[in-house]
């Protein structure tokens, strides 16, 4: 893959930090977004020692004022190739609670979807300009199998798919590649405010290698693991009482 200018967003751990490890090469420049100072220095020391030039930024995606800012610094040089969309926070019900509260829903909504369309019209029209570029979403299983213990978060990942897929089919003429990532569970330090179980749970390195085969082979949806992927693909389809006896073993609360 042929990219010299990569934004990730959400690269201080998780997938986002095992995605910028894997992509760190001589020639690249990395431009890394998260929260975490300290945790994004790390990933950027990591990167650099593999000869990746990191451009960094501790922020908010929800702060659209200092990201616009920070992407005009990366693009002022060379045109951005890659974004990986891949921010994101996890939250749901509380122990005690049958349903996620209000404020809950509208901050995992805001984060997960609104701050990401931001992210995506930000770098968007200099793709369209340069007649090239390639987005990567990441969403979840949960866009697929709505959970019930967190239905704000299912509904935001269900939002990023549908555009996303909508967003790959408007912009391909323009030499544009969009593709939607929608992994299960990958063991990283969001996935451990799910106090719940974790079936067939996969390293971050895996994930971020099976999304960038996908990406390679250009597939608009990448879901893994195997099995879980086609299983939460036919799950609409089944009637609901048997769809929610098959859930019941997966219900979960988050932590603080």
């Amino acid at each position: 893959m042929d990219f010299r200018t990569i934004v990730i967003t959400g690269a201080s751990s998780g997938i986002g930090a095992a995605l910028a490890r894997s992509l760190a090469a001589p020639g690249r420049t990395l431009a890394l977004l998260g929260r975490n100072a300290g945790r994004l220095e790390a990933v950027a020391a990591a990167c650099r020692a593999k000869g990746a030039t990191c451009m960094i930024a501790s922020l908010d995606v929800s702060d659209t004022d200092a990201l616009q800012a920070f992407l005009m610094e990366v693009g002022r040089e060379t045109a951005i190739d890659l974004l990986i969309a891949n921010a994101g926070i996890l939250d749901g019900r509380s122990a005690g609670e049958a349903v996620e509260r209000g404020s809950v829903a509208r901050r995992v909504l805001e984060t997960n979807l609104l701050a990401t369309l931001d992210v995506v019209h930000l770098v968007l029209p200099a793709m369209q300009r340069n007649g090239r570029g390639s987005i990567v979403l990441v969403a979840s299983l949960a866009s697929l199998v709505p959970l019930p213990d967190a239905p704000a978060y299912s509904a935001s990942k269900a939002g990023l798919l549908s555009y996303g897929l909508a967003l790959r089919d408007a912009v391909a003429a323009e030499g544009i590649r969009v593709v939607v990532a929608c992994p299960g569970f990958v063991a990283t330090a969001m996935a451990d405010r799910h106090l719940g179980p974790r079936p067939g749970e996969i390293s971050a390195d895996d994930a971020a290698s099976r999304i960038l085969t996908g990406l390679r082979r250009n597939r608009g949806m990448v879901g893994f693991p195997f099995v879980p992927f086609w299983l939460s693909r036919l799950s609409l389809l089944v009637p609901e009482a048997i769809r929610r006896r098959g859930m019941k073993n997966t219900r979960f609360h988050v932590g603080p």
